[in-house]
């Protein structure tokens, strides 16, 4: 196995970081205060080819591999994992009705959502369904041509300000066999939206409830079969947990390079930061511990790629894995920063906050063991 990147991958890692670094980094500390949306910087992303990462390109889309995108993705977390982790949810989205769309939908769709003139959100979880996803309880009846919603989407990321939401909803009985996927725009009379929610992080993306009231979606909207929405919903989750992991990483590492900045730089007990020894033994088991992670990220990337069979289970280990190391280096990191690294003006506690959610969504780090323990197990 070749651990090194090929030219084309170091030019794909090289151009998100400058762009991350001219375009996120200078106004991702004023995004988080105003809670901006930067829906602009957005469309400058999608220009280079970041709204289809994983598209096929006679739609639009790039045409990358989920490893490059894992390349991106860390990139532009470097500046701001809350904007990168929304591009990330775009591109689960997007990929969504590019792998199980027909050609009609792919045609209807994939356009504007590779160019982001759409944005997209992913809508499954629910205010009581959340872990148990194969309980939700939004559902659509039937009605000639149309179905018609009701019911509720909980903690929606891009709610109320992107233009199409691919929901899972209940058509059938209940459990995962009864669960469809339909692509619902967000103007469609019946769809409403909760107040966006006061968070810890993440904001520069908008997170809102999406509600239903006999809205009606046209059957033509929907993705695959009947029935076939919780397997759609699953095997979207196993690309966005790589993604999301991705977004934890980079968060990390610019974290980390922060801290050695900044032991450089402070003198305590007349030396630097930098000549105490265990301080530096833990920046060394910091750096050890990113690179075992990425490491793990880049073996799962390349299976999903692959198809192997494995693949579902090893992006539930990469998933747990590396946002729990994300979150973990980038919170040592802020306490190496000593009081200062509470302080906004250090860049520091900003990360924190925004990789802390990392651990819960996309499927709770709990879940991602119950997935490795049922592969281990047999059930």
């Amino acid at each position: 196995m070749d651990f090194s990147l090929s030219e084309e991958q170091t030019a794909i890692r090289d151009m998100a970081r400058e762009f991350a670094a001219a375009e996120l980094a200078p106004h991702a500390d004023e995004w988080d205060r105003r809670k901006h949306f930067p829906v602009d910087t957005l469309r400058a992303a999608a220009a280079l080819g970041m709204g289809g990462i994983y598209v096929r390109e006679d739609v639009g889309g790039s045409g990358l591999t989920r490893l490059d995108a894992a390349l991106i993705f860390e990139a532009l977390a470097t500046a701001c994992p809350s904007t990168a982790a929304y591009i990330s949810i775009h591109n689960m989205a997007a990929w969504m009705v590019d792998a199980f769309g027909n050609d009609e939908q792919r045609q209807r769709w994939l356009p504007g959502l590779c160019s982001m003139e759409l944005l997209a959100s992913y809508a499954l979880t629910e205010p009581g369904a959340g872990s148990d996803a194969a309980a939700l309880r939004a559902r659509a009846v039937r009605d000639g041509d149309h179905y018609v919603l009701n019911g509720q989407k909980q903690f929606i990321s891009g709610g109320g300000e992107t233009d199409v939401y691919v929901a899972m909803v209940r058509t059938g009985a209940d459990g995962p066999k009864g669960i469809s996927t339909l692509v619902i725009p967000g103007d469609t009379p019946g769809v409403s939206f909760g107040a966006n929610e006061v968070k810890m992080g993440w904001n520069t993306q908008p997170t809102r409830a999406v509600i239903f009231e006999g809205a009606r979606v046209p059957v033509e909207n929907r993705l695959g079969q009947e029935g076939d929405g919780f397997r759609i919903a699953m095997a979207g989750l196993d690309g966005g947990r790589l993604n999301i992991s991705a977004c934890s990483l980079g968060g990390a590492q610019a974290a980390l390079d922060k801290a050695v900045g900044y032991m450089g730089e402070r003198s305590a007990f007349g030396r630097h930061l930098k000549e105490f020894q265990a301080l530096q033994f833990r920046v060394a088991d910091m750096a050890i511990e990113l690179e075992a992670a990425r490491t793990f990220l880049w073996r799962a990337a390349s299976a999903l790629d692959a198809k192997t069979p494995d693949a579902t289970k090893l992006c539930a280990m990469a998933k747990r894995y590396v946002t729990d190391i994300g979150f973990d280096v980038a919170n040592q990191a802020l306490q190496l920063h000593g009081g200062y690294g509470y302080l906004s003006e250090y860049g520091i506690e900003k990360i924190v906050r925004d990789l802390r959610v990392h651990q819960i969504l996309e499927g709770t780090n709990e879940i991602m063991r119950l997935i490795v323990a049922r592969e281990i197990f047999g059930r």
